[in-house]
Formats: C-alpha cells, structure tokens, sequence
C-alpha cells in the first residue's frame, strides 16, 4: 500500500525517495489494471524535466502526481467533461486557476481522469468511456462482491479511483451535490468539500454556478489540509483541542434513513469508539432538513443552471448524451424564473435557520451516503435499469447534497474495516467553518484508525 502524501514528502526531505522514483511508481499504478477506465489521458511515460531539478525539493509538493477530473481545463488538451459532444473542441489554452496551483505548489500533472458525463450524477457511470471500478483504499483491492466490481461513485469517478490505488496522490475534483465526498465514501479515501468561495472554479466547465465547489481527494486528513492550503491559497488555522473538547451532533432527521446493514453496523461502531475516546455526541432532531423537500419540489439549481448551459448543445446533438444526464438537464427547461428567484430566497432563509441550530456544535456527524455502493452490472447504461440507477442515486446523493444547499463545508472520512465494503463518516458545518472541520477531523480520524 502507498503511503500518504505528507508521509511521502517526508521521506523525500529525508532523501529516501525522489521525485523521478515517485513518478515512475505513479505512472505504473496509472497504467495498470487497478486503473482501466480511470484516465480519459495520461502524460507520457518520460518524466518531465523539472522533476530532475534540485529546487523542487523546495515545493510544497516535491513533484507528486495530481490527477485532474476532465471538467478542467489544463493547456495544451481539448476539456470533454466525459462526453463525446464537445469532441473536437480546442485544446484550453491555459491551466484553470486550481491546476495552476498545484503546478505551482511543485505538483506533477498525471492525466485527466474519467468522469461522469457533465458530472450530473452520484454513481460514476460513463456510457462513452465506460465506468471504473471501485477501488478500496482500506483494504488496498477491488471491491467486489460475488465476482462483481461496485461503482466509484461520481462525478468524480476515476478521480477517486486514482487515489484510492496510489497512482496520484491528489485527486482534484469537483462537488456540486456530493462528487467528492460520494466517490471517496466509495472508494475508502478521504473527500473534503470546502466552502464553496474558498476556491476560484474559473476555468472548470459548470454543471451549477450557484453550487460548484472545486475541492479534491486524499488518502488522509492531513493530506486533504495540505491539498486544500494549495488550492485556497491560504494557511488552515490548527488546532490543539482534543477530542473530548468537542460537541459534535448526530441529526436523526432524514440522513439516519434507509442505512444499510453494512453501512449501519459501521456507523454504530464509529460512533461507539468516539464516545469511548470521549467525544461529546448529542442527538439533536434537526428538523430544518426536511424542510428541503418542499423548497427544492419545483426547482433546482443544477437542472436550472445546467439547461442554461447546454440547451443549445441539447437541440443540435442531445442523441449523442448519456440520456439519464440529458434527461436530468432537461428538467431545467420547465423551471419559471420565479420558481427560480423563489429557491434562491429560500434558501438563504432555511441557511439561517439551519445555522441557529448547528451554531451550538463544533459539527455534525453523519454517515456520508447510507449505502454501500450498486455492483457495476446493476446500473450500467439500459433503460432496462434506469428504475434501480435513479433510485440509488438519489440515495446516495442525499446527505451530502444537504451540505452543498447549506453552502457549508464537509469531510468524508472511511469509516469500515478491511473485509467490508467501503462505507464513510462525514463531518460537516455550515459556511466558512473549514479549519474547524479538519481540525475535528484529524481527531476523528485518529480515534477511528484500526489499533
């Protein structure tokens, strides 16, 4: 198993290792069948030349590879966002702003990484490129049951999977309604969603402009701090409080419903484990969140937002979408400009009321999705199976679309033991309470890490 980023970087300071080394290894782990279908496009095998440089040693990143979901634009390469719609598209002409600050930050480049089609869903299916498979970081191999390989969870699908193998040791994703976190429950990694405003998304092909979060995928909490220090450009704020300092809530409103055996049997056992570490964890109904329902009934801001931006693609060429992303789109074009206005006063409302009550906690816990992930065979493409797909979608999507209309922040955090299919905790707080979340993190993570 890979170690992390902050353990590799420590042993390049140490000289145990280097860049060239490092990157060999990546382009291996890329390159293998632990990663077929995860790279839409891989740099070539040759090293670059700044990885033979002295100074780079310097970098906050020391040249380790960064994976890059196909909704960004890096110079030199046509951005296709998982479709085959905008094929034939000119190659971006410069880096967005996240890219360039993991270049900048000493980051090596690795590929572009699969995802799902104008990242509209929560499973990781691609009828174009096909769909990779899950792959537990945990436990450090596929997942499967019966012989079947699970979903990675999207839209950030081979993103997760490339750091879930040790290929990259950043996936740079995006959130919108859960596509980090949903991929790194699946994938038994670590997905922090920031505040949305704390990462510029200039240069990242929308799916909602009201909801993007540009954020990314690690192996550890203290990898994510670092990750999020570079795209943020700012330092976190640490911690010294211990766990026990905490007062962390665990709503029982809507996010408890449905849980699987498997997710609900590791849910109780994290939680066990955190009050015997001394964690202060109180119930609270939270009743605000089934006030979302009704505020979301007749619009939404993906479907909205999306169908502004694709509608003239959709009437030129909508044969050529995956049609459970084109039918989601679609659903924006029935949304009145009232509706529309309406939602956005409705939620600046139900934010407030949200916040007067986690405002007396450190944060909220809560199992990231309440399912494992579906067998690949039992959504894949069909409309024979469109029933099953939207039905798990919609369960994963959930809980962390919850954070997302809250425009707060979250971690996902594997919460199973190897031998289990893959299963989260997710750590969360409304806006601008980022440091806080992974200060907490960290302590969890810590209590929660196999003696």
């Amino acid at each position: 198993m890979r170690q992390d980023l902050i353990a590799t970087l420590e042993a390049l300071a140490q000289q145990k290792t280097s860049p060239l080394a490092e990157w060999q290894q990546s382009q291996e782990l890329a390159r293998s069948s632990a990663c077929d279908k995860v790279f839409m496009a891989l740099e070539p095998t040759e090293p670059p030349a700044y990885l033979k440089e002295p100074s780079l040693l310097n970098a906050p990143l020391k040249g380790l590879a960064f994976s890059v979901k196909d909704l960004f634009d890096v110079a030199g390469s046509p951005t296709l966002a998982g479709s085959t719609v905008l094929q034939g598209a000119a190659a971006a002409k410069a880096d967005c702003s996240a890219v360039a600050r993991l270049k900048l930050g000493g980051g090596a480049f690795l590929g572009r990484t699969n995802m799902v089609e104008f990242a509209f869903s929560g499973m990781g299916n691609n009828p174009h490129y096909g769909t990779p498979a899950a792959w537990d970081a945990v436990a450090d191999k596929a997942v499967l049951s019966n012989g079947q390989g699970h979903v990675p969870g999207g839209s950030s699908s081979g993103a997760a999977v490339s750091v879930s193998t040790g290929a990259a040791f950043i996936g740079l994703g995006s959130d919108t309604g859960g596509s980090i976190r949903i991929p790194a429950a699946l994938n038994g990694i670590v997905g922090f969603k920031n505040t949305a405003r704390l990462v510029p998304t200039q240069g990242a092909l929308p799916l909602s402009t009201t909801m993007d979060t540009v954020c990314a995928m690690t192996r550890s909490v203290r990898d994510a701090i670092l990750t999020h220090e570079i795209l943020a450009s700012r330092k976190v704020s640490r911690s010294s409080r211990t766990l026990s300092s905490y007062r962390l809530a665990v709503p029982t409103q809507l996010m408890l419903d449905g849980m699987t055996a498997g997710v609900q049997s590791a849910w109780e056992r994290s939680l066990s484990r955190l009050s015997k570490a001394g964690a202060q964890l109180i119930e609270i109904p939270l009743q605000e969140i089934n006030e979302l329902a009704g505020l979301l009934a007749t619009a939404n801001f993906s479907a909205a937002e999306s169908y502004t931006w694709h509608r003239h693609l959709l009437a030129q060429s909508q044969a050529q979408y995956d049609p459970r992303v084109a039918a989601r789109i679609l659903r924006g074009a029935s949304i009145m400009a009232h509706e529309y206005l309406d939602l956005q006063v409705g939620r600046t409302a139900w934010i407030a009321k949200m916040q007067a009550q986690l405002n007396q906690y450190d944060a909220a816990l809560s199992p990231t999705v309440p399912i494992e992930g579906p067998t690949l065979e039992s959504v894949a493409p069909g409309a024979e199976r469109d029933e099953v797909f939207f039905k798990a979608n919609g369960l994963l999507l959930r809980n962390t679309s919850v954070v997302n209309m809250l425009d707060g922040c979250a971690l996902s955090l594997p919460m199973h033991h190897a031998g289990e299919l893959p299963t989260s905790l997710m750590i969360w707080q409304g806006p601008m309470k980022d440091d806080q979340i992974l200060n907490i993190s960290l302590a969890i993570e810590s209590a929660l890490r196999p003696a």
